[in-house]
């Protein structure tokens, strides 16, 4: 993994997990709109579909993307402490 920045640590609004694995999704979320980008068996990234999602209602496709993005996140280690250990 590559290293993060010493300055981006500490800033208002800014996480940064560490994956516990492959989750085979790149995720920008913004209030409710979100970009998702699923990495499909076979294809390199760029020939992957980018999904611009808005959320419309409950349980929608943007809060089923956001609750199985939370739960990746949430079994994730916090970039910075990942690097502490890693240096150690």
């Amino acid at each position: 993994m590559a290293d993060v920045p010493a300055e981006s640590r500490g800033r208002p609004g800014a996480e940064l997990p560490a994956r516990l694995s492959d989750s085979g999704l790149s995720v920008f979320r913004f209030d409710d709109d979100m970009i998702v980008t699923p990495l499909l068996t076979h294809r390199v990234g760029h020939d992957a579909p980018t999904l611009h999602l808005h959320r419309h209602q409950d349980d929608g496709m943007f809060d089923r993307f956001a609750s199985h993005v939370e739960e990746l996140w949430n079994r994730g280690t916090p970039v910075w402490e990942r690097q502490t250990h890693e240096q150690a």
